[in-house]
């Protein structure tokens, strides 16, 4: 609608005159830009993305999507392996350690070539466990960020594998009795990454919260990457 015609529009409700049905289709098919200031704000950037052009909605989707790829990344969880995760270790050697001077007294074998045993057989046990452990902690890390999962292992030679949290297909747990009762577990992640297409985290705390956070991050990005392709 050009000027004039919003001129003889105005004068006509100025002299209480009812408009004619040409002036009438007229702005019902194009309002004025205080028409469109009332109304909703989802509909008003409805009304302004009808407006473009295809290459003017590309180039905004595109510029979106840039924005979205400036976004810091953020760190969200690290863990390694937990000490908890080897209970039923620990119970096996207080088990040694406690039971076998009893069996020894009251089968009366206490020689100085039994205890001896007794001493290198425990000995063995908390230290290779303790070994087993430290070896572990110190060769596996994890790290959640909002975009990625890290996986480092190695202690001489340190592998780092990157995986994209929207590759990611899958995230379940698992855990056993005793583990249930100390709230530890180990994390399945099925990807389609092809470095590790079947990820498993072993020996994580608060293993439920840990899966349920890196869902809820694939689910994220996936769904902001989902938004930019219906744009475009």
């Amino acid at each position: 609608m050009d000027v004039s015609d919003q001129v003889m529009i105005s004068r006509q409700a100025e002299k209480g005159e009812p408009m004619s049905d040409d002036a009438n289709n007229r702005w019902q098919t194009n309002p004025s830009q205080d028409d469109q200031k009332d109304l909703p704000e989802d509909e008003q950037t409805a009304a302004a993305a009808s407006s473009l052009s295809p290459r003017e909605r590309f180039q905004q989707a595109a510029d979106q999507k840039r924005q979205a790829e400036d976004e810091p990344e953020r760190d969200i969880w690290q863990g390694t392996f937990s000490s908890r995760a080897m209970i039923g270790k620990w119970i096996l050697a207080g088990t040694v350690t406690v039971i076998l001077p009893i069996v020894i007294w009251l089968m009366q074998w206490g020689n100085q070539v039994t205890w001896g045993g007794y001493l290198v057989l425990t000995l063995g046990l908390w230290v290779g466990f303790a070994l087993q452990l430290a070896v572990r902690k110190m060769t596996v890390k994890y790290y959640l960020t909002s975009q990625r999962l890290i996986h480092e292992t190695g202690l001489l030679k340190r592998v780092t594998d990157r995986m994209e949290v929207i590759d990611i297909d899958d995230v379940t747990f698992e855990q056993r009795i005793v583990e249930r009762m100390i709230g530890v577990g180990s994390i399945k992640i099925i990807s389609s990454d092809s470095s590790h297409p079947e990820l498993w985290i072993r020996g994580v705390e608060n293993v439920r919260q840990v899966a349920t956070t890196i869902d809820d991050v694939r689910r994220k990005e996936r769904r902001k990457r989902a938004l930019h392709i219906e744009a475009i």
